[in-house]
């Protein structure tokens, strides 16, 4: 993925140049951690210094990225739900920790809904439907009349959303393409490229120069409308796959023991900063679309992901002990 300035500038800021006026207006002078449960460098992590910068700007207090991988997102996010007591630790969640993961795990070490309280919705972003420029198939409904001996479709491992999606397109092509997990997905991309492995589902900010560089085809976005990054790809829902709307998303969150006022303080400015123009294009850059979201309308949310991809995992026969 192609460095741009403006990423830099955010880890920059939300790690350590604050003013000691900055400290100062902050109270009690220390820092929010934003703990990251993905590597440095993944969406999550990307989309994680954009706010971490807005938010201290708009609080007033240095607010630093903390990456603590591993697990499928497990790891990190147990870490934020047993530091709610300090009052300065927020994580952002994503589809996976906090849809996928409840139903992926046998012993999940955290309760997505049980032990979080969402403090602002950051967006979603569909994902593209891709093959190798070289390869013959157009449509999805060419998929549908390719023959399944040797197709395969790649993921970044199993039971991320892209297996998932993949696995749901086999259900309802009535398929049965082989599931080739990779360590991550940039590795994954680069044998769909290579048409090693035929197709996969990924995100547009990873596929889309890919696919102008001409060695990527989209055929079809996994969401119900098409994405704001790629217009002129169709739904798979207007090529005659009916209700498949499976999308990527973060969402911010306090541990549900953190202290009511340091909370809604919290919450005022994550909402205060998800309107502001140069927050909602740096996150556009990643094709991320935003939607305003409500306290119980983020709680429903939740539930409603929750049972959709416990769904697709339970299809898919995944499962991480």
């Amino acid at each position: 993925m192609k460095c741009r300035p403006w990423l830099a500038a955010a880890g920059l800021a939300a790690a350590t140049l604050w003013t000691a006026g900055a400290w100062a207006q902050a109270g009690d002078g220390r820092a929010i951690k934003l703990v990251v449960p993905f590597a440095a460098g993944t969406s999550t992590d990307i989309v994680a210094r954009v706010l971490a910068d807005a938010l201290g700007r708009q609080l007033s207090q240095p607010v630093i990225v903390d990456n603590k991988p591993g697990a499928g997102g497990a790891i990190g996010s147990e870490l934020a739900a047993r530091s709610g007591a300090d009052g300065h630790t927020v994580l952002l969640g994503t589809v996976g920790t906090h849809a996928i993961n409840a139903s992926l795990y046998k012993r999940l070490p955290y309760q997505p809904q049980r032990d979080f309280v969402p403090l602002g919705f950051i967006g979603a972003t569909p994902t593209l439907l891709v093959v190798s420029a070289a390869a013959p198939w157009k449509s999805v409904a060419d998929l549908r009349g390719a023959s399944g001996k040797s197709m395969s479709f790649a993921s970044a491992g199993n039971g991320t959303s892209g297996h998932l999606a993949g696995e749901t397109l086999n259900l309802r092509l009535g398929k049965d393409f082989v599931h080739v997990p990779y360590r991550d997905g940039a590795q994954a991309l680069t044998e769909v490229m290579a048409g090693n492995v035929q197709f996969m589902f990924y995100h547009p900010a990873a596929v889309l120069p890919q696919i102008r560089a001409g060695k990527l085809r989209a055929l079809g976005v996994s969401s119900a409308k098409r994405s704001l990054a790629a217009p002129e790809v169709p739904t798979l829902a207007e090529q005659g796959i009916a209700n498949f709307d499976l999308v990527a998303w973060f969402m911010l969150y306090a541990p549900v023991d953190m202290p009511a006022a340091q909370r809604d303080r919290l919450r005022d400015a994550t909402q205060a900063v998800l309107v502001q123009a140069a927050v909602r294009d740096k996150l556009a850059a990643q094709g991320i679309e935003p939607m305003a979201m409500t306290a119980a309308e983020m709680a429903a949310f939740g539930a409603a992901e929750i049972a959709k991809w416990g769904e697709a995992v339970r299809r898919s026969g995944a499962q991480v002990d």
